[in-house]
């Protein structure tokens, strides 16, 4: 087998139009096959794989349906082509004679279970075995891969092949109405949650779709009112791969499809084997939680466990960036005594302090006695009875810098020898690959750090999300997308020297409104909403990283003055994200800390917030995201269970009606009381758990067991 084989997957230079059902175009319409053979005269599959909760048949084409035994039986798919080659002459290998199927039980790291390993041969040319592994701790879920042999006498030219290819069927009452969960990034910042309607159409390419926005989670996630649909991959580094929607009036098309070059295909030679990454489809109730909630566990069997969250990364944050990049050490010290007055124990140091990203020297006119001043203003935030961060922007080198003119060597490069622009800061990228980046990273934590005293660190940037294949000579790649592989490596390295130097260090990665890339998340234990253009925004984050990261995640709504109104302290608090503000005191009439500035009103609102931040302190207990569907459900709805209590938020612009209570102990009466307004609600029980309920923007009940 040849390195390209061995490396099936991971490398993408182009996109073909003529293979653009790959990537999202309106080609998609093509992975549904019309019925034909058994399945369609209604004869028995030719296999079927059934463990209670996910059905997939397969007819004698080995075309595959997906059969949902959640809550009852439905047929998701009908026989669709599910795995098939793409070939450099515009045609695809889908059709293959099935020939038999092996059963064999599994035992290992990831539990128990069964392994299927089902056989067939198109047209005498190509064999194609499929393998389905059905876990016993995760019975919703089957894990596909896929190794194509060439049994013919001539050579064979790929051009990309597809998993898990089905078009999810609209729902019999509600038609083609969908919710979907997309993991991609975008420059626009757009929903990770998104209605799909016909019409809808986005390609969720995992590399990068901009020059700085790239990466993501690598899955999608299709639902209707009555269960969905999600395919990804499982492998332990990032790959290249396309997760394209398109929705029709026939239903949702889904996919995970890889694409070589166009110019450069894969010569699969007479003899030769190609296996594609592990992937993997998934059945569910209500939401895409469940989805993101299992891929999290299954990674974690795979040894990508998330990293464990100290107490003080529940702690609500006060930061200064509403002065933005012209603030001063006096504003942050006049700002300090009325932040820990509202309870705030987190200051954060923003942009501002350095002169330059990469150089990361301090800002003479800001610091003129150099470290001496930095640990100074350490030693305020402390003796403030606060928490210090700092903010950086890693992976960044400015133009001009000493670092980029010592170090050229350590720049990213395209195939044509161009640098990769971070635009944003104006900037260039670092390859994370590059062991100089990774040394020159560690260097600057242990400065931060260790030399000047900070307590945690606040990495921001859309870049930090994904990078582009580097071709950096200087670097020896085994391959250019090591720079895609290894950038979690160079997130572990900077985690472990922070956790080495303080191990309750608070280490939050903001990816600036992008996805969030799952390989980069263990070795950050605090997440943060990332400049979230709504409250609707912190929600869905909120909801999507307490999926990925655990029940207990701590998850930082962002700054409150970016939410709806520049007020909306309930879209945090009602989900358990912890708090956060950029306000400016004392009040100045100067922009940008004049829009910022805690006047005596909001001065108010902010106290009473933070009161009930610290009393309810939900990050610290569960989130219970499998009741509530938030596409579906309406009013949105989110529950945090603590101590035997369940805290319920509700939200809408306008609402007059009931709301659900779910979770409900069978057996128990709980009293509840919005703890907003400070009014007794009633009683529920499981039983009796609709509430009559009118309010406006959002609604926050705790139920109490009596």
């Amino acid at each position: 087998m040849n390195e390209r084989s061995r490396q099936t997957g991971i490398e993408h230079r182009g996109i073909s139009r003529r293979h653009a059902l790959i990537m999202g175009s309106s080609s998609l319409l093509a992975l549904s096959v019309p019925l034909s053979g058994a399945a369609a005269t209604g004869n028995r599959p030719a296999a079927t794989l059934d463990n209670g909760r996910l059905r997939i048949e397969f007819d004698h084409d080995m075309r595959s349906r997906i059969i949902s035994r959640l809550g009852g039986e439905r047929a998701l798919t009908d026989f669709d082509t599910g795995e098939y080659l793409l070939l450099a002459d515009g045609s695809r290998l889908d059709r293959f004679r099935y020939v038999d199927m092996k059963t064999m039980p599994l035992r290992g790291p990831q539990g128990g279970g069964m392994r299927h390993s089902l056989r067939g041969v198109s047209d005498g040319k190509l064999e194609k075995t499929l393998t389905v592994t059905q876990l016993d701790s995760h019975p919703a879920l089957a894990i596909l891969q896929v190794e194509y042999a060439n049994l013919g006498d001539a050579p064979l030219a790929v051009a990309g092949w597809v998993n898990g290819a089905h078009l999810l069927k609209p729902d019999p009452t509600h038609g083609a109405d969908y919710w979907s969960f997309n993991g991609a990034s975008f420059a626009d910042r757009r929903d990770w949650l998104q209605p799909a309607k016909p019409g809808f159409n986005q390609r969720n390419f995992m590399g990068m779709n901009s020059s700085d926005y790239g990466g993501g989670t690598p899955v999608l996630d299709v639902w209707r009112r009555d269960g969905g649909l999600a395919v990804g991959h499982l492998e332990a580094t990032p790959k290249l791969v396309s997760l394209p929607l398109t929705v029709g009036e026939d239903g949702a098309h889904m996919a995970v499809g890889f694409d070589y070059a166009e110019k450069e295909p894969l010569i699969l030679a007479p003899g030769g084997r190609l296996k594609t990454i592990e992937t993997f489809i998934a059945i569910h109730q209500r939401d895409h939680y469940a989805t993101l909630r299992t891929y999290r566990e299954i990674m974690a069997l795979r040894g990508m466990g998330q990293a464990p969250v100290p107490d003080s990364a529940y702690e609500p944050i006060w930061c200064a960036w509403g002065y933005e990049r012209d603030v001063t050490m006096e504003d942050i010290v006049g700002a300090l005594p009325k932040a820990r007055e509202l309870g705030l124990k987190w200051a954060v140091i923003d942009d501002g302090w350095q002169t330059a990203e990469g150089d990361w020297y301090l800002d003479p006119k800001k610091f003129p006695n150099g470290d001496a001043d930095m640990k100074g203003l350490v030693q305020r935030i402390k003796a403030a009875g606060m928490r210090p961060k700092l903010w950086l922007a890693p992976l960044a080198v400015d133009p001009g810098t000493d670092l980029l003119h010592d170090h050229t060597d350590m720049l990213l490069l395209d195939k044509d020898g161009a640098v990769q622009d971070v635009t944003w800061w104006n900037s260039f990228y670092l390859c994370p690959a590059y062991e100089k980046t990774v040394e020159n990273g560690k260097a600057l934590v242990r400065k931060i750090m260790q030399d000047w005293g900070y307590e945690g660190l606040k990495i921001d940037g859309q870049h930090l999300n994904g990078v582009a294949p580097c071709y950096n000579p200087a670097h020896n790649h085994a391959h250019p997308w090591e720079s895609v592989e290894k950038l979690q490596d160079y997130w572990k390295a900077i985690y472990d020297t922070a956790i080495a130097i303080n191990p309750d260090a608070v280490v939050e990665i903001c990816p600036c409104g992008t996805s969030y890339a799952f390989h980069n998340m263990p070795y950050m234990n605090q997440a943060v909403g990332s400049d979230p253009l709504s409250s609707w925004q912190v929600r869905l984050k909120g909801k999507s990283v307490k999926a990925l990261m655990g029940e207990s995640a701590a998850y930082c709504g962002d700054h409150v003055e970016l939410a709806d109104k520049g007020e909306d302290f309930a879209s945090s608090i009602g989900i358990g994200a912890v708090i956060a503000t950029k306000f400016t005191w004392p009040p100045v009439a100067t922009e940008p800390a004049a829009k910022f500035a805690l006047t005596p009103e909001r001065e108010r609102q902010w106290r009473r917030w933070t009161d009930i931040y610290q009393d309810k302190m939900l990050p610290k207990g569960t989130y219970r995201g499998e009741l509530y569907d938030i596409g579906f459900d309406k009013p949105e709805a989110h529950a945090v269970e603590k101590e035997g209590r369940l805290f319920y938020a509700f939200y809408a612009a306008d609402w007059k009606g009931a709301v659900e209570l779910r979770g409900l102990t069978p057996g128990k009466t709980y009293r509840l009381h919005d703890y907003w307004n400070d009014r007794p609600l009633g009683t529920a029980t499981a039983a009796h758990n609709r509430v009559e309920a009118a309010f406006q923007d959002f609604l926050l009940i705790e139920a109490i067991p009596t």
